[in-house]
């Protein structure tokens, strides 16, 4: 189970969805050919949505430390009680396809991996407000 995943588990998404979006996370790996349709699958379930800032703004009141998930993606993995350090973010940072020249300056990367973070959330079911979507 990739990064990512984790922090979608840890916000309360369903394996499955943390499990298909690792799957998507991986942008260099080519896709495998598509099934035929035979129009036999059922339909999909709508997702369900996660209230993301409901649980972050919970932990983040809960945290002794004055915490920004907002902001600094260091806090929001505090947040989420996952590994914080450079070698995790940079970790995070190649699993979701982080352009090298970024990933040279950790504080470019930083605030690429933030915005990236929340853009996959919401796109996985999260109510991430459109403020936070830069």
């Amino acid at each position: 189970m990739g990064f990512f995943s984790k922090m979608l588990e840890k916000l309360g998404f369903h394996s499955d969805v943390a499990a298909a979006a690792a799957t998507s996370a991986v942008a260099d790996t080519p896709a495998a050919p598509a099934a035929p349709d035979t129009g036999s699958a059922p339909p999909a379930p709508p997702m369900p949505e996660v209230d993301v800032v409901a649980q972050l703004e919970q932990r983040a009141a809960a945290n002794p430390q004055k915490l920004n998930w907002q902001t600094s993606i260091v806090d929001l993995l505090k947040l989420l009680d996952m590994d914080s350090s450079l070698e995790a973010r940079r970790a995070l940072a190649t699993e979701l396809a982080c352009p090298p020249s970024v990933m040279a300056d950790s504080a470019s990367m930083n605030t690429w991996l933030h915005q990236e973070v929340l853009a996959r959330i919401a796109a996985n079911g999260g109510n991430v407000p459109a403020s936070l979507l830069h």
